[in-house]
């Protein structure tokens, strides 16, 4: 299976591609019904902080048409899934919080389908519905699969919560397909990679490996070599004056003290118990309360501004925990792609289902930014030009967010009514020896443009000093679009001594055609090879035109 990108609404996506037991994991977050609206904060390329938002899609669910129709397909399709949902509606009736649990079931049950029989789901979620949530994971999966409730301290503690708690926690359940299921015990390591203590677990490591062999300096624990078990009378003999029912045989007992790998008390008196090396420990098993994965604070690296963004930690524990090496990691509330990034890195096949253009045009930037090239597949965006004109006049946000996207830029999310003739930067740099950022200024038009829209992105790469302005169009430039934009000259590049366009336009034709912006962009490894060789050349000749 190839790595893919789908956009669409996952129900829909899930029953159309995604195979019968196919999937090894599915980590989903999908929208808690918190009732709150959400403002993206974007990050630009240059790691400056844009300040512009936009209401990028509101948490909300209420009882309508739609879940009432959701509500009773899933019924009518029978099973615990169906007893569990005319249950909750009895209790909960015609209500918001029942058209959010309408919406979820039928996905949990695609989910359900997809997974491997050896394979985990873990459903993030809130106090909000996470009892809810529980029930219905429990009539799909079945109860007897429930893993874990865990718990993730999301946010450090604030004080402005009256007459109650402060909430500063999540909720992951944790269920497994089946019986028979992967499982790689996560672990705490106990030493840092240069040998030093893990400074987190100083305390309890010296706690719990207080003791100390003489002859090596080697710290230890002495651990109970009693069976709990009393009805084994195979494992019953008498062993260093005790008659008891011990966890080894007789001779592997023997062979222990003979390596002296046994603890025995010098008064003679104490029951021999086993030496546990802290050196020859993997670290401390993790339990179901999460505190050593820290929020995305405003400030971290990776950090976004998307609303709902995770911390990679936390998804790299997950995926390494309970998807083999070679395994397919399925997110269908992808987002920013948290999920997929941590994925691709750790070298897992990925699926990616989101239902905005601007989520899958995020995470093709987070792709090219964190790896380069990458090879996936994006499913359900337009392929035609029809495609792209039926999109722009169903939602021109959304048409927007899907054309920046296919020409590698990250969108500017703006506010209402704060529109400054941007809807996408792009940051190069192209001189040796600076880190000094150069800027390409993007518009899309999803209607008709004249020369005034040229002349307007004109003003905007003078305002911003931009070096390059890109007119992105459903339809063709007009002869004096095409003169305005000629008029405005070319920007040279000092790198690659090369002029380009400062002003250019694209059509989505031509974008769909494989056609990109002209300019003096570069990949990571090109600046490597590539620069010395033009600097040399560059030096070449101005050499000559000095000794001339």
């Amino acid at each position: 299976m190839k790595n893919t990108l789908y956009y669409g609404d996952n129900l829909d996506v899930l029953k159309k591609y995604i195979q019968d037991e196919s999937v090894d994991l599915v980590y989903l977050d999908p929208p808690f019904n918190s009732n709150q609206d959400y403002n993206v904060l974007f990050k630009e390329k240059n790691g400056s902080q844009s300040q512009s938002q936009i209401k990028a899609f509101e948490d909300t669910w209420s009882w309508d048409l739609e879940a009432a129709r959701t509500f009773q397909e899933t019924v009518e399709g029978g099973g615990r899934i169906a007893d569990m949902l005319n249950a909750m509606h009895g209790f909960l009736g015609n209500s918001d919080m029942m058209a959010y649990l309408a919406m979820m079931a039928p996905r949990l049950k695609e989910l359900h389908r997809v997974l491997k029989p050896t394979g985990s789901i873990y459903l993030h979620c809130d106090s909000t519905a996470s009892h809810y949530l529980k029930l219905l994971m429990d009539a799909i999966f079945g109860p007897e699969n429930f893993k874990n409730e865990i718990i993730w301290k999301r946010s450090h503690p604030h004080g402005n919560v009256s007459r109650a708690y402060g909430t500063i926690h999540d909720v992951l359940l944790f269920y497994s397909k089946g019986v028979e299921y992967y499982w790689s015990k996560p672990h705490v390591p106990y030493f840092l990679p240069d040998g030093s203590l893990n400074p987190d677990l100083e305390g309890d490591i010296l706690k719990q490996y207080g003791m100390v062999e003489e002859a090596t300096g080697r710290r230890f624990q002495a651990t109970s070599l009693l069976n709990p078990n009393p009805d084994r009378p195979n494992l019953t003999y008498e062993f260093h004056g005790h008659i008891k029912v011990w966890r080894w045989t007789k001779k592997r007992m023997e062979q222990a003290e003979k390596d002296g790998h046994l603890y025995l008390p010098k008064d003679g008196e104490g029951i021999p118990r086993e030496k546990r090396y802290l050196d020859e420990q993997e670290g401390m098993p993790i339990q179901d309360i999460w505190t050593d994965i820290h929020p995305l604070l405003a400030q971290a690296a990776e950090r976004l501004g998307y609303p709902t963004q995770k911390p990679e930690a936390l998804l790299e524990r997950i995926i390494s925990a309970s998807c083999p090496p070679e395994g397919i990691v399925l997110d269908p509330f992808c987002g920013c792609g948290t999920t997929v990034s941590v994925a691709h890195r750790l070298g897992r096949t990925w699926i990616g289902i989101d239902i905005t253009h601007l989520a899958i045009t995020l995470i093709r930037s987070r792709l090219q930014d964190a790896f380069g090239e990458v090879d996936y597949q994006v499913v359900g965006e337009p392929t035609s030009l029809a495609d792209a004109m039926e999109l722009a006049k169903q939602d021109r946000f959304q048409f927007q967010w899907w054309a920046l996207g296919k020409v590698g830029c990250r969108p500017l999310i703006q506010k209402k009514g704060a529109d400054q003739g941007i809807d996408g930067k792009i940051w190069f740099h192209d001189e040796m020896g600076t880190s000094k950022s150069k800027l390409i200024v993007i518009s899309v038009k999803s209607g008709g443009v004249d020369v005034k829209d040229v002349r307007d992105l004109g003003h905007v790469v003078t305002r911003e000093k931009a070096e390059i302005g890109v007119l992105i169009t459903l339809e063709g430039p007009t002869k004096p679009m095409a003169k305005e934009a000629a008029d405005m000259g070319f920007y040279n590049s000092p790198l690659w001594d090369q002029k380009y366009p400062r002003l250019q336009i694209l059509t989505v034709e031509e974008i769909l055609a494989g056609r990109k912006i002209d300019s003096p962009q570069y990949k990571a490894d090109d600046r490597v090879k590539v620069a010395p060789k033009l600097e040399k050349e560059r030096n070449g000749r101005q050499k000559k035109l000095t000794e001339g």
